[in-house]
């Protein structure tokens, strides 16, 4: 069995350049949907938040059940804190999405150390949608980006503006990532797309979030 830290936005709103607070948080399949493929497959999750805040679903995610299934996930209403997180007592890392982690997680240097660390460990990395705002401060012991010269994928500019945010956000996700050197491949708007490059694993959308856990478990296997 491996232990696995699922890094979650605290994140309640999303600042868009016109002032105004978007709604959001994480997006509940995309936790649900790894969180339940991990745990069939014998392994532990355990939840950090930047501050320890208890994270909440973006209402728009929520579909029959999900805030039942949300509610019986132990720790997750108590997550650890961050800045307290040893990278060495994990055996891999997953970054769900949802619009919070633009807010918080693409700033934060605590999960910044700690997507360097596993990566450098030689550990698997998993993240999908906008949980890959979280690879943007993250870099090298050399100082480069961690996705320079990866092949990812992610959340993408035109699922953005089909999303209908493209034009008051304050920055674009797949931009951000080939402006960091990453070779960003994308599919069609809401297709399931996982993208495994060496034990990082990315997915582009919800859609993508069983077959990126599966890349997960089989990573661990």
């Amino acid at each position: 069995m491996s232990s696995v830290l699922f890094v979650v936005t605290g994140a309640r709103t999303w600042t868009l350049t016109d002032g105004t607070e978007h709604p959001t948080g994480y997006w509940a399949e995309e936790l649900l949907t790894p969180y339940r493929a991990l745990r069939d497959a014998g392994h532990s999750v355990s939840f950090a938040t930047p501050g320890g805040v208890a994270p909440v679903a973006d209402a728009g995610s929520l579909t029959e059940g999900d805030a039942e299934s949300i509610a019986a996930i132990d720790g997750l209403a108590t997550p650890l804190v961050l800045a307290d997180i040893d990278p060495s007592a994990y055996d891999a890392v997953y970054y769900p999405g949802g619009h919070g982690p633009m807010q918080d997680l693409a700033i934060d240097e605590d999960s910044a150390a700690l997507i360097t660390a596993t990566l450098a460990a030689g550990r698997p990395l998993a993240a999908v949608c906008h949980g890959l705002a979280a690879l943007l401060p993250a870099r090298t012991a050399a100082g480069e980006s961690v996705v320079a010269g990866r092949r990812i994928t992610g959340f993408t500019d035109e699922e953005e503006r089909l999303g209908g945010l493209a034009d008051r956000a304050p920055f674009l996700l797949e931009s951000e990532l080939r402006a960091r050197g990453a070779e960003v491949d994308i599919a069609s708007p809401w297709s399931d797309h996982t993208v495994v490059d060496g034990l990082l694993i990315t997915g582009q959308n919800p859609q993508s979030s069983a077959s990126a856990a599966r890349a997960l478990v089989a990573a661990l296997a």
